[in-house]
């Protein structure tokens, strides 16, 4: 067995080494994901609530919830993405709104935005479907998942 400790008791430098190689692997290893591996490529550290609002629903009542917008600001048949909250907003059809994931799933990169039906990312090309988050595009395989929230009055409110 090799030697870890050194004079003093201190740890060699081959100790050293070998435990910032050791904890630089598993750094990169925990960023990485396998373009085929969904239960590595999404993860948060607090996954969004499943569920979508559709319009007219109720606020939680409990302060937790955090406007995001008025209702006139996100485009019929597009959305808009609120990177600060991992959250992208849709409105498919007038009156309809749903929210999902803003991180996508092939590889973890935050979406960039809304354009012609399809929610964005910029890494590697992938789209998804404003009307329910389902693949349009690959290379993700996995669609983005929902995101909790409520519209009350022309206010849109992230549970």
């Amino acid at each position: 067995m090799a030697e870890t400790t050194g004079i003093a008791g201190a740890p060699t430098r081959r100790a050293m080494v070998a435990g910032v190689g050791a904890a630089g692997l598993a750094a990169a290893l925990a960023a990485c994901g396998d373009s085929n591996d969904s239960a590595g490529a999404y993860s948060p550290a607090a996954p969004p609530q499943s569920g979508a609002a559709t319009g007219g629903g109720q606020g939680g009542g409990d302060g937790a919830a955090q406007a995001l917008a008025k209702t006139s600001d996100i485009p019929v048949g597009g959305g808009t993405v609120f990177a600060d909250k991992k959250v992208v907003v849709c409105q498919p059809t007038a009156g309809q709104f749903k929210a999902f994931s803003a991180i996508c799933t092939h590889q973890g990169c935050a979406v960039k935005d809304v354009a012609n039906g399809t929610i964005n990312c910029p890494c590697h090309g992938s789209k998804f479907n404003v009307a329910d988050g389902s693949v349009a595009a690959g290379p993700a395989t996995q669609p983005l998942p929902a995101a909790n929230v409520t519209v009350q009055g022309d206010s849109i409110t992230l549970a």
